[in-house]
């Protein structure tokens, strides 16, 4: 068995990209559009770092339609064939109707209410820091990180959750992130292989 595998053992680690309920630039609740850097990007993320379950958040038939015809193209289509590492990625995927349905198929599958833990670029009332997030997934306890998309999620997602984690901190003043490399740092602080641990 590789470091990897055995790494990924005993943890039960979800994600959720929320598209509804977020925030847009003035701060009003919105629903975001669907993008198809994000299902790929995040996916080949989450499939790195041993995660359980992407589920993709939205409200929006129109946006379910879209969501499924990218995965059927490869997961069944011409690209399972062309690129089957990328297949492999996307068969982590689900679709899911709102965070609330997202907790209940999570519910069911471990066993147990996941603990929620929401990501932002500024420090919120409950936080968490990687350090002892990191100890909790290592422990097996399931974990929900809900990334939001347009400028974050609303504020009734990060009132409900238990946790949220620390921002990652720039060194120059710029706090503007894609959700995509936001997801690959924390997902590499929380479940990435550490060298210096393992010798």
């Amino acid at each position: 068995m590789s470091d990897g595998q055995q790494q990924e053992m005993g943890r039960a680690v979800d994600i959720a990209l929320i598209h509804y309920p977020v925030i847009n630039k003035g701060g009003e609740t919105i629903g975001s559009a669907v993008t198809n850097l994000d299902l790929h990007d995040i996916a080949r993320a989450a499939i790195t770092f041993g995660v359980g379950t992407y589920y993709v958040v939205t409200p929006y038939t129109d946006q379910h339609s879209l969501i499924q015809e990218i995965l059927d193209h490869w997961q069944t289509g011409h690209g399972a064939t062309y690129n089957p590492a990328r297949k492999a990625a996307l068969e982590r995927i689900r679709i899911s109707e709102s965070l609330e349905a997202t907790v209940a198929m999570i519910t069911e599958q471990r066993g147990r209410r996941p603990l929620l833990v929401t990501t932002s670029a500024r420090v919120q009332e409950n936080s968490l820091g990687y350090r002892e997030a990191r100890r909790r997934i290592e422990e097996g306890e399931p974990v929900l990180l809900l990334f939001g998309t347009a400028h974050g999620l609303a504020p009734e997602i990060n009132e409900s959750a238990d946790y949220s984690l620390l921002p990652i901190e720039s060194i120059t003043g710029y706090n503007h992130l894609s959700v995509r490399s936001a997801v690959s740092i924390i997902l590499d602080r929380l479940m990435g292989v550490r060298r210096d641990e393992l010798q």
